[in-house]
């Protein structure tokens, strides 16, 4: 029987731990160690629940400490991990306060991402931890439920009436999105002259900008934030180009692998997560990474990337788990699939943008078609659809798609996805059998019209 430690039990860890237990538990020891006093948070429903568009955040959680140790595992919580001796395989972790040491036959690394701070004064994260520290109040970055469940209560303050939210990805377009329903004055700064830089084309972006406009949400696009301003509570933020009076600030500008306990012993990436093999192994035998922590195999470019998505994550623990427990399992790579819908405004994508591919030194090209969803007559839930599609003008290999709508669009962009995967072409999606009724598209459908005018 071999002892597996796991370090991390959010997304990835739960998993990975999930997956050892249900097929192999005879087999092996699980023994987990996790800083936080929860576990399979979704944080990617923490603004709906800051905007009150859920309840509550009970059904943000899928699984437990209680859930994991009937399968099996043997489970620290509020127990980081201080060191590891990767020679004689130990793990050393302050459990109940007390210094543990636990030995391991494997080890996986499922340790996540941590939130980057902007080189802003009085603003930083605690070495190791994932706790924050501010000169003032009301400075707030929300990835834990905990940070979430400080926000809420800080918003019930009356004197918190202007949030400024640093970040307009993903996260912090939905937090502004958040707050605004919440009936705040918002400002959503970002370096880049738009929202949602890297997913999508600029145009598409510039459609989600304007949709936040009008939804009363103050845009500070191509802004740098040089200071927060208070005595003791946030009172302004300033950037190089204008000061905002406001009351509550949130850093949402991105996140960054966390790797520290590796020591320099793993081999990382450019951006310093942990390299990983098809089979989610590190540098070192018997050393797994998975999650937000690892490179994922990238479909698209066809090349080793970094796509910290919950998805993602969930994929590389079910593969480290096969391989940890001496069953050999390849993963199949990633295209990088996501969404987001603001205020009804659904956009979705996966693989590269036309921008990314020419980055990579790709000689790619763009089709883009627009078409209402259905036939004319049909005249209730009619939608436009835009669809652009990136795709290698040598090989003629699909490389990405971006999808755009007031309706749901969302399962046509797992087509693009497999075909990413699988490496079909333009031309082959241009004849693929795509059903027709008039209740759901057209025969000459948006898709097909796409393919079919690829140059």
């Amino acid at each position: 029987m071999s002892k597996i430690v796991v370090i991390g039990a959010n997304h990835a860890g739960t998993a990975c731990i999930k997956t050892m237990l249900t097929n192999y538990g005879s087999e092996n020891e699980v023994v987990v160690f996790d800083q936080n006093s929860n576990i399979s948070f979704l944080g990617c429903g923490m603004a709906l629940w800051i905007g009150q568009q859920i309840s509550g955040p009970e059904g943000l959680f899928y699984s437990n400490k209680e859930e994991l140790e009937q399968l099996g595992a043997t489970i620290y919580m509020n127990s980081p991990v201080g060191s590891i001796d990767f020679d004689q395989k130990t793990v050393t972790a302050q459990v109940e306060g007390k210094v543990h040491v636990e030995s391991y036959d494997k080890l996986i690394f499922a340790t996540g991402s941590q939130p980057i701070i902007p080189p802003i004064k009085g603003v930083s994260l605690k070495e190791g931890s994932l706790e924050f520290e501010a000169e003032l109040e009301n400075i707030q970055f929300v990835k834990l439920y905990q940070n979430a469940e400080d926000v809420i209560e800080k918003l019930k303050d009356r004197d918190i009436s202007r949030v400024a939210v640093v970040g307009a990805g993903y996260i912090g377009v939905e937090l502004a999105e958040a707050f605004q329903r919440k009936g705040k004055e918002v400002t959503l700064i970002d370096v880049a002259d738009t929202c949602l830089a890297g997913y999508y084309d600029k145009d598409l972006s510039d459609i989600m900008a304007t949709n936040l406009q009008v939804h009363g949400i103050k845009l500070a696009f191509g802004e740098t934030v040089k200071e927060i301003v208070g005595k003791t509570k946030v009172e302004k933020i300033v950037t190089d180009k204008a000061t905002y009076n406001v009351d509550m600030v949130i850093l949402a500008v991105g996140f960054r692998p966390n790797t520290s306990l590796a020591e320099g012993k793993l081999d990382l990436f450019r951006n310093g997560a942990f390299l990983v093999d098809k089979n989610q192994e590190t540098s070192t035998q018997d050393v797994y990474a998975i999650g937000d922590c690892a490179t994922i195999y990238n479909n698209a470019s066809r090349e080793t990337d970094y796509i910290a998505l919950a998805s993602n994550a969930v994929r590389t623990g079910i593969v480290a788990a096969h391989n940890a427990c001496g069953h050999k399992l390849e993963g199949i790579g990633v295209q990088g699939s996501n969404g987001i819908s603001i205020y009804g405004l659904n956009m979705v994508s996966t693989g590269l943008t036309l921008e990314k591919a020419k980055a990579k030194g790709i000689d790619a090209e763009e089709v883009e078609y627009s078409d209402k969803q259905k036939l004319d007559f049909i005249e209730k839930n009619n939608f436009e659809v835009t669809l652009k599609i990136v795709y290698d003008k040598v090989s003629r290999r699909i490389l990405g798609a971006q999808m755009m709508a007031m309706a749901d669009i969302s399962l046509g962009i797992h087509l693009f996805s497999l075909a990413i995967q699988e490496g079909v072409t333009i031309d082959k999606l241009a004849l693929t059998d795509l059903f027709f009724l008039p209740h759901f598209n057209k025969p000459y459908n948006y898709i097909t019209m796409a393919a079919l005018n690829a140059k």
